[in-house]
């Protein structure tokens, strides 16, 4: 039996997610799998990729042949030059990013909201019934107006 260590595709339309499986080579692309080694998740920044060691280690040392995408892989983790006995050769692999933790970022956001003035939240609705009331208040001012002008001929008087 050949046994080939290969991608298996993950994820959504245009959102790659690969996990880097050993698989006999007569199986579709996403069939059954003997065992999973890792993770491969090209569109984050830095790519993501993970993959055990010591297993990696065993297949390749009981002879899985990678395929050319995995072998490229396992040449940044390192772990291709490990198996080749290559000294010094670490991989190039990047470091992710700490991911910040969720309960920081809720309160940090919640003391922002907490400084903000509380005011009205209210916005005037475009509505028929809303245009009804508006009515009777815009005739208002102009009932006051004869009455301030009243009051400013007493005023003046």
């Amino acid at each position: 039996m050949a046994v080939k260590i290969r991608l298996k595709r993950l994820g959504k339309v245009r959102v790659p997610q690969y996990r880097i499986v050993v698989v006999d080579s007569r199986k579709k692309r996403d069939g059954r799998v003997i065992e999973e080694i890792g993770l491969y998740h090209p569109k984050e920044e830095p790519s993501l990729i993970k993959v055990s060691t010591e297993r990696a280690q065993y297949w390749l040392g009981v002879g899985a042949q990678p395929t050319e995408a995995v072998e490229k892989l396992l040449k940044i983790t390192g772990d291709w030059h490990k198996f080749k006995g290559y000294k010094g050769a670490e991989g190039t692999l990047k470091p992710q990013p700490a991911r910040p933790d969720k309960q920081a970022l809720f309160n940090e956001a919640l003391k922002r909201v907490g400084d903000e003035p509380a005011g009205v939240a209210v916005t005037a609705k475009s509505s028929k019934k809303a245009a009804e009331p508006e009515a009777p208040a815009a005739e208002a001012p102009a009932a006051e107006a004869p009455a301030a002008e009243a009051e400013a001929e007493s005023s003046e008087a």
